[in-house]
């Protein structure tokens, strides 16, 4: 996936605690010290969100150059990664003064999937409930770039065109795309489950995944519900919410922009068939 060799580079630095190593590169010093200083805070929080230990010393690299951070994730897409093997988490810090993402959130998104694949058998932890769960505990943010306006879920539940959730069960899709929507029905549904089911619920179903139960009995011991009836559900909450009226509304400024651009292009065809015309006629007239 990267090249571990370079966590380790001559020039990167180190902090560690009782609780946490932090791998930098010496400009990031201050940075790095400000997420040594975080980690406790996070820690804390995640444990009582997820009611789990995080009994585990995980290792922060904070990567300085672009360039390098995308060689040893292999993508552009993304600004951090975890790599639950070896507790380690990897972060783009040139990414995070970039709105929406901050060393907190990041940090925090990439330490819940840390603690849930040390609770969880990776096998037995769907990759939309992962996801979806580390959205939820860092303020809704992803580890991935999303640079288009709009939501690419709100066309999808319009176009019909959304995926399967059993279609993420293992992996998401490598296509931009499709991947941005993966990660926007992740968040989604994990919040209807929340705001459907209750926290407790979720967590509940956590517990039985956590104990070996695979992902469908999970739900129904969980929720009460089959996946399937869960996913008719959300979508069905879905399409009630976004119809093409409340599309169009939460898109009008690109849409009058779209059609003043339209409009301007239109009126300098025109003006070019005019002088056209008018080149045509003159030279009529000089024969």
């Amino acid at each position: 996936m990267f090249f571990y060799g370079q966590l380790h580079a001559a020039q990167r630095s180190t902090l560690r605690d009782k609780e946490v190593i932090v791998l930098f590169d010496e400009p990031l010093r201050v940075a790095a010290e400000e997420a040594a200083t975080l980690y406790p805070i996070l820690k804390k929080e995640l444990e009582n969100t997820l009611a789990r230990p995080v009994n585990f010393r995980p290792t922060v690299v904070l990567v300085k150059e672009s360039e390098t951070f995308q060689r040893m994730s292999g993508t552009n897409l993304i600004v951090a990664f975890a790599v639950p093997e070896r507790n380690l988490i990897v972060i783009d810090y040139s990414k995070m003064r970039t709105d929406p993402f901050s060393i907190e959130t990041t940090m925090k998104h990439e330490l819940c999937h840390l603690l849930l694949h040390n609770h969880i058998k990776e096998e037995n932890l769907p990759r939309w409930l992962d996801e979806g769960i580390c959205q939820w505990v860092s303020d809704g943010i992803a580890e991935i770039i999303m640079t288009q306006k709009g939501s690419i879920l709100e066309e999808a539940i319009l176009s019909g065109r959304y995926i399967s959730i059993r279609a993420l069960t293992d992996r998401f899709p490598r296509d931009k795309r499709y991947l941005v929507l993966a990660y926007e029905e992740s968040k989604s549904l994990v919040e209807y489950m929340i705001s459907s089911f209750g926290e407790e619920a979720v967590l509940s179903v956590l517990n039985y995944l956590e104990h070996g139960v695979e992902m469908d009995g999970a739900i129904i011991r969980g929720l009460s519900i089959s996946l399937d009836e869960l996913e008719s559900r959300w979508l069905h909450h879905l399409k009630r919410r976004i119809t093409w009226a409340t599309y169009l509304i939460n898109h009008l400024y690109e849409i009058l922009f779209f059609l003043a651009a339209m409009a301007m292009i239109y009126g300098f065809i025109r003006r070019l068939r005019k002088k056209r015309a008018y080149r045509d006629e003159e030279e009529e007239d000089a024969g």
